[in-house]
C-alpha cells in the first residue's frame, strides 16, 4: 500500500464523522418540520433563525461527501456557530436569564414559552443547542483526524 492509498483509508474516518454530522443535521431538520407541520407547534423568531442555520447543512454536507472534500468545514462552520449562538441565546431566554425587554419575540409567538418538553428540562431550544454542539464537535474531530492523517 503506497502513501496515497494509506491517506485515503485513513481519511475514511473523517468521512464517517462528516457523514454523521450530516445525519444529525438531517434528523434535526426532519424533527423541526415534524413539530411545526405535523404537530402544529408555532415557530418563534429564534427558532426560525436556528432553522436558517441548520437547513443548508442538509445540502452542503453531502455535497462534500461525494467526492470527499474536507474544505466544506470552512463553509459550514459559520452556520454551525451562528446556529449555536442563537440556540444558546434561546436557552437563556427560556430559562429567564434574558430580560423580557431584550427578547426579540414578545408579540406573536413568544420565544420564552415552552411548547414541548421531555423529562421537564429537555425542550426544543435545548435540543437545538445539543444538535449544533454535536455537529460542531464532529466537524472539529473530522478536521483534526484529516489533518493528522495527511501530515
Amino acid at each position: 500500500m503506497n502513501n496515497k492509498e494509506a491517506i485515503v483509508v485513513k481519511s475514511s474516518h473523517s468521512w464517517n464523522l462528516l457523514f454523521f454530522a450530516w445525519v444529525l443535521a438531517t434528523s434535526g431538520t426532519l424533527i423541526s418540520l415534524f413539530f411545526s407541520e405535523i404537530v402544529q407547534l408555532p415557530v418563534c423568531v429564534l427558532c426560525w433563525y436556528q432553522r436558517i442555520a441548520l437547513y443548508p447543512l442538509v445540502i452542503m454536507l453531502p455535497l462534500a461527501l461525494f467526492p470527499f472534500d474536507i474544505k466544506v468545514i470552512r463553509y459550514v462552520s459559520p452556520l454551525v456557530i451562528l446556529g449555536w449562538l442563537v440556540a444558546f441565546f434561546h436557552v437563556l431566554v427560556v430559562a429567564g436569564v434574558i430580560p423580557e425587554a431584550a427578547q426579540p419575540c414578545v408579540q406573536g409567538v413568544p420565544c420564552s414559552e415552552v411548547q414541548f418538553s421531555i423529562l421537564g428540562f429537555i425542550n426544543i431550544p435545548v435540543m437545538a443547542l445539543f444538535t449544533f454542539s454535536l455537529i460542531g464537535f464532529l466537524l472539529y474531530l473530522s478536521k483534526k483526524q484529516f489533518t493528522q492523517d495527511t501530515y
